[in-house]
């Protein structure tokens, strides 16, 4: 039976929302009831799984997760919902009514204060320097980066779905991320250790940075979970056609 036929009961089915993470436990946060996800940090792996969940049918496309700060006024655990992507692969907006259905239900919360609008960067590589984020920020104006929701939106596009990004800030733009940071980001999007403890052995000077990271990624994991619960709440997680 497909996820749009009839029941036995005669109700039909609603399509789920894909919800495009780069690393596994975004996904773990954003799956849910009417919310399948896929994730993968290296780009054709993430390509592949979407397609193939657009393929087997859904209702839209939310890209959610942790970003980059880019703007210099922005903590960790801020909350973007994305007005458009710019990239590699272009400018791609985000479908507006669902996005307002998403601040709506975000504003009625605590989080109210931690949400912003604007626009996202898309890039193919982590952007980890304080300096590489100001110069992105002074020459896009966007809020924040992250590698997976130009993807993410440039194939809603291809296939006619509307778009939604909600992103949490993890490192702002103030702050350079120490090479053990991605050491041990597996191109599934899982972690491994062995690498980050191999770059710490090599470069003792990184733990206090990485310390720093594991306290903003504690607050930026925290505004997800509490995001993907006022979403679920709220119904904002499920497209509704006009």
């Amino acid at each position: 039976m497909s996820a749009n036929s009839p029941s036995a009961t005669g109700v039909v089915a609603a399509l789920p929302v894909i919800a495009v993470t780069g690393m596994a436990f975004e996904a773990r946060i954003a799956r849910g009831d009417g919310v399948d996800t896929v994730f993968a940090a290296r780009a054709d792996l993430l390509e592949r799984a979407l397609i193939a969940a657009v393929a087997r049918g859904c209702a839209g496309i939310i890209s959610f997760g942790t970003a980059g700060g880019l703007a210099p006024d922005l903590e960790p655990g801020a909350l973007i919902v994305a007005d458009a992507v710019d990239g590699p692969l272009g400018h791609i907006s985000t479908d507006s009514r669902w996005s307002e259905r998403i601040v709506a239900a975000l504003a009625s919360t605590p989080l109210a204060a931690r949400l912003r609008r604007g626009r996202l960067v898309g890039v193919a590589a982590p952007l980890t320097g304080a300096a590489d984020k100001a110069e992105c920020h002074r020459l896009t104006g966007a809020l924040a980066v992250d590698m997976e929701s130009h993807l993410a939106g440039a194939i809603a596009n291809a296939h006619g779905l509307p778009f939604a990004v909600c992103r949490a800030v993890v490192d702002p733009a103030w702050r350079t991320l120490p090479p053990a940071a991605t050491a041990g980001l597996r191109d599934d999007g899982s972690t491994a250790i062995v690498p980050i403890l191999r770059e710490l052995i090599r470069q003792p000077s990184q733990i206090r940075p990485l310390i720093q990271l594991a306290a903003d990624a504690r607050v930026a994991r925290a505004a997800l979970v509490d995001a993907r619960r006022a979403l679920e709440q709220a119904g904002a997680l499920r497209f509704q056609s006009r």
